[in-house]
């Protein structure tokens, strides 16, 4: 069984690898869902505590998936979910909204698409630059006080905000991208979730399979795919960062195991704080993101998988998206 981790310090504990689960219904075109059931049941098989989802994922699809798959195995596991976007009733989303009110509807409707009465860890996806942050922390920590919700988080914020929202109530979680090709938490916000005890939850790992060798870059993906609005995908940048990969396969021909287990083991060996929570919708390469828990990589290839960042070519999002994340 898979060893297990402690997110923060209010006493949540999960499998040191989580499942994230948006990409079965949302952003990449979706998977098939029996398999993409199959995958979660695997997960849960293997050890899997946190399976991460989000309203705007779809939106609401991912949820109601998510909820059927785990209506007879809620017991099982620790159901992460995300507010932040206002939702309109058909289904389009209109842009940041913190507001008191959005954090109490978005939790009543996750709760009905999940199947359950309580949400183990209620992240708010992007914070609202029009809402001061003590009000939605405060409304999400209302929810705590209803028993509705369990442990409360942040995603892709700063250390500032952190703290303010600490002092408001106990944060237990911060989820924002890490990888070895992207390291902008280090320099400041990753010591002050940890200043803070706040857990590290590291969404798209394996860089949206980039690192994984899954893709040679955006070209050839569907039109709807949203990685064509990845700049490091790009028909420029991909080729300059097929460097990154290859130096992932060398390390991992190397110890015998795939590129994104190596990825995959160097952002479990940053901290025992770090639950990362890759992606993916067939059991076989769960079942290859998984085994990397169990994987030591020397401090040779720790230092050469470190100075990957330096070769990195692009920016990680598009202007547009870059404004809604804060730094």
């Amino acid at each position: 069984m898979m060893q297990q981790r402690a997110v923060g310090q209010q006493g949540l504990r999960v499998g040191a690898i989580g499942l994230g689960c948006m990409g079965m219904t949302h952003g990449y075109g979706g998977g098939e869902e029996a398999e993409s059931i199959a995958t979660i049941h695997r997960a849960i098989d293997r050890g899997v505590t946190m399976l991460d989802t989000a309203e705007i994922y779809g939106p609401h699809t991912n949820e109601a998936l998510v909820g059927r798959a785990i209506r007879d195995r809620r017991h099982e596991v620790v159901l992460a979910t995300k507010f932040g976007f206002r939702v309109e009733n058909g289904g389009a989303r209109q842009g940041l909204d913190g507001t008191p009110g959005n954090a109490k509807r978005a939790a009543e409707g996750s709760l009905q698409r999940l199947q359950t009465d309580v949400i183990d860890l209620y992240y708010l996806h992007r914070k609202d630059p029009t809402v001061p942050i003590e009000d939605t922390v405060g409304a999400m920590a209302d929810l705590v006080a209803e028993g509705k919700v369990r442990y409360l988080g942040l995603s892709e914020v700063n250390g500032e905000t952190l703290r303010r929202a600490h002092a408001v109530h106990p944060i237990t979680a911060l989820q924002s991208e890490y990888s070895v090709w992207e390291r902008e938490l280090e320099s400041s916000i990753m010591p002050a979730a940890r200043a803070l005890g706040i857990g590290i939850v590291p969404f798209s790992p394996l860089g949206r399979g980039f690192l994984a060798g899954a893709i040679d870059g955006a070209s050839g993906l569907p039109s709807a795919d949203f990685r064509h609005q990845i700049p490091r995908l790009d028909s420029e940048h991909a080729p300059k960062n097929a460097r990154i990969v290859a130096a992932l396969k060398e390390i991992g021909d190397r110890n015998h195991v795939t590129s994104a287990q190596v990825a995959l083991a160097w952002v479990l060996a940053q901290g025992s704080d770090v639950v990362p929570i890759p992606g993916t919708t067939r059991r076989k390469h769960l079942d290859q993101n998984l085994d990397a828990a169990e994987l030591r990589l020397t401090d040779q290839d720790l230092a050469a998988l470190a100075g990957l960042a330096d070769l990195v070519s692009g920016a990680r999002y598009t202007a547009q998206a870059a404004a809604i994340v804060e730094r």
